[in-house]
């Protein structure tokens, strides 16, 4: 059974279009009755809508086999709380729709998501809230965040650097929390009851993101050089041993080849 990353997995990360193999790897999933959960770190568009723009492209996911950050949120954040986003205009807007109430004066917590042009007065207003007792939390711990072939710093990057710089401890809503894999846990076992995360094995292009937070619960990693990193020897040779993925593939078709 199987964890399947969205962005870099599944689909390109600058064209939003299938890798090779994926609309494959995901119909030998549905044909085979193989129990799979997609975990993406999605967070622009509302649940059913980027649902909804992956099934149009021939990924044949069912409500029940998805789960994101934004499904999440409510466990992480009370409506009643005041937040200070930070993110694209897409988020800002999904997390308003959601019902909660934005608030740069005096927030409750400062919530971050991920854009490619965070600015130095954007840190410089986290760092205050934070400062003044906010609490920290991301909407996923992604290492690096891809957009027109250029990579920045993911979420992860900006959370680790605003706690060192604040003290502030910072919790995640996506991956790779725990209560986010112990939802995505809940919901395979609707598929398959007796799972455990040992029978569970995560794809992902994300190292750092996903795969090693995963495998320290006992899943099997599988890295796949689709997205964020496109050559293994960028990121494998600083991690350690315990940390290394069991398996690299170049993309979806290769993983379905070895199915």
């Amino acid at each position: 059974m199987y964890f399947i990353d969205v962005q870099g997995t599944l689909i390109e990360d600058n064209t939003k279009q299938p890798v090779r193999g994926a609309v494959a790897f995901i119909d030998r999933l549905n044909a085979q009755g193989i129990p799979y959960m997609v975990i993406t770190n999605s967070t622009k568009n509302p649940s059913d809508e980027f649902l909804g723009y992956l099934r149009s492209i021939g990924l044949a996911i069912s409500p029940e086999k998805y789960l994101d950050p934004l499904m999440m949120l409510e466990g992480c954040i009370d409506k009643s709380e005041k937040i200070a986003a930070y993110g694209s205009e897409p988020f800002l807007n999904v997390v308003r729709s959601m019902g909660y109430t934005l608030d740069y004066v005096r927030p409750d917590a400062v919530l971050i998501a991920i854009k490619e042009n965070f600015g130095a007065d954007e840190y410089a207003q986290m760092i205050e809230f934070l400062l003044s007792g906010a609490r920290l939390i991301g909407m996923h711990e992604t290492s690096l965040y891809v957009k027109n072939h250029k990579r920045y710093p993911g979420v992860g990057a900006i959370l680790k650097m605003l706690e060192f710089a604040t003290s502030t401890p910072y919790t995640v809503v996506g991956k790779p929390s725990g209560p986010f894999f112990a939802e995505a846990l809940r919901r395979i076992r609707l598929q398959s009851p007796q799972a455990r995360y040992e029978d569970i094995t995560i794809i992902s292009d994300d190292v750092k993101g996903d795969l090693v937070g995963a495998q320290k619960l006992g899943m099997k990693g599988v890295f796949v050089l689709s997205g964020k990193i496109r050559n293994a020897d960028e990121i494998l040779p600083s991690l350690d041993p315990a940390e290394r993925p069991g398996a690299v593939y170049s993309d979806m078709q290769e993983v379905l080849e070895n199915l």
